[in-house]
């Protein structure tokens, strides 16, 4: 099926008749890298109980259990630019999709600690490499004017794995001793789907252009808008290339690149310190501590999973609409508010229907807002010439960001009490909202270049 669309009016009075139906397809199949990131981050949650025992591991070494994934996700994605600039995204992705299949039986049945850190900082390089380069790669396919709809389609598949992995926890829950490596295996699955369909995508035209391959690159840009789009596209990606000298990572900090950059960073710093990585990777516990039994905590997670999933779509269906900006602006301020409220529940001791509204309430703002926004503000806003490096230092801050929230809720959890920890989540989100309000510019309607040449022109007049 086919889409009659016009580009941004104030750029180009021209229209272009895109295959919407291939498009669709290749962003989905990529987008479900996003299924390693969600099924990963959450599959943990319902072994938490099983493996500390197991282990007979105290909340320090509970922390770094859960949290190791995000270190082992920032040396992916500081690994990743220059790979998926050398190899290609599609063959780097596939590395991925294959590496993130052997760990997770490996985590899962590791008959050591030491043997299970190890092989979760494996599955976390396979995701952070991931999620680098499916919203990228997505990005660099879609013509501007379905490009937010389609990145979106990366947090929908974090979402589904999300919600795959808390329906896997709560239906292996009565399997067993076993119960919890019977989990870590099940991630083996999606990452298997992951790599057979990438079998049938296309490489980037941008990539292609850049390695000097541009009739690959031309037959790709053909089937996605017809060859006087593909003529058009490929030649503002060419120019964008034009002055393109070899760049290091040093390069991301000279003064005409490193405002972009900060932007960059700090949006991904932000994404994962809003509180909610404790939500999902501690929810069974978080629920329990609220005085639900262990088989209502589980099924209270698979609702959380479920509501996420759901309200995703409101992204998608809003994004290009309402734009970037204002979903990260009202994203930022409803989870500040429903942070001081799940504060509160905690501290006057709320009954757990409280308790489970407000925790719902807080990932349904974050999958509608915070969640998607994110990936692909990360994808639009760096420059052609350096978006590899650019996007592997941005990913590696948000891995970061991910390891120090996660490692660290057990701990403030024992020493500060759960009102304490949502209240600073509370105050992260208003910083957020702040910093949003002053230097994030709305893209939306605009090709990567269009972008490159607003940021750019924003930081001349700063």
């Amino acid at each position: 099926m086919a889409v009659l669309i016009q580009r941004n009016p104030t750029v180009s009075t021209k229209q272009f008749t895109y295959n919407r139906t291939y498009v669709y397809i290749i962003s989905a199949i990529a987008a479900l890298g996003g299924l390693l990131f969600g099924f990963d981050l959450v599959i943990i949650s319902g072994t938490v109980p099983f493996f500390t025992k197991h282990f007979q591991l105290n909340e320090f070494q509970e922390g770094w259990a859960v949290g190791c994934i995000n270190l082992g996700c920032a040396i992916g994605a500081l690994m990743a630019g220059k790979l998926s600039d050398s190899i290609g995204r599609k063959k780097l992705l596939m590395l991925c999709a294959f590496l993130f299949a052997v760990t997770g039986f490996g985590t899962g049945w590791a008959p050591s600690y030491n043997l299970f850190i190890t092989c979760r900082m494996l599955s976390g390089v396979a995701v952070g490499a991931a999620a680098l380069v499916c919203p990228m790669y997505i990005a660099e396919i879609s013509p501007a004017p379905l490009r937010g709809r389609l990145v979106t389609f990366y947090q929908l598949a974090i979402t589904t794995g999300i919600l795959l992995a808390y329906l896997s926890n709560y239906l292996l829950l009565g399997s067993g001793e076993n119960n919890w490596r019977w989990m870590f295996s099940s991630q083996s699955a999606p990452s298997l789907l992951f790599l057979g369909g990438l079998f049938l995508v296309a490489e980037s035209p941008r990539w292609l252009i850049r390695k000097h391959r541009d009739e690959d690159a031309k037959k790709v840009l053909t089937r996605i808008g017809g060859s006087a789009y593909a003529v058009e596209e490929a030649e503002a990606i060419r120019k964008s290339f034009s002055n393109e000298i070899k760049e290091h990572l040093s390069d991301l900090f000279k003064k005409d690149i490193f405002y972009i950059v900060l932007i960059g960073i700090t949006i991904a710093v932000f994404s994962q310190a809003d509180g909610q990585n404790s939500l999902f990777s501690y929810a069974p516990k978080i629920f329990q501590q609220a005085g639900m039994a262990e088989d209502s905590a589980f099924l209270q997670a698979v609702i959380l999973g479920l509501i996420n999933f759901i309200f995703t779509f409101v992204a998608i269906a809003t994004i290009d609409k309402v734009g970037r900006r204002k979903l990260l602006l009202w994203g930022s301020a409803l989870l500040c508010i429903d942070a001081l409220a799940l504060a509160a529940a905690f501290y006057f001791a709320l009954p757990g229907y409280w308790i489970l509204t407000f925790v719902l309430g807080f990932i349904a703002i974050y999958a509608a807002t915070l969640g998607p926004v994110t990936w692909v503000a990360l994808s639009e806003i760096f420059p052609n010439r350096i978006r590899g490096n650019a996007l592997s230092l941005a990913t590696l801050a948000l891995w970061i960001s991910n390891f120090v929230t996660t490692a660290s809720f057990p701990i403030m959890r024992a020493h500060f009490g759960l009102p304490a920890t949502f209240a600073i989540h509370a105050g992260i989100c208003l910083l957020y909202f702040l910093f949003v309000m002053k230097k994030v510019p709305e893209t939306k309607g605009r090709s990567l270049e269009e972008i490159e040449k607003l940021l750019t022109k924003n930081l001349k007049k700063g």
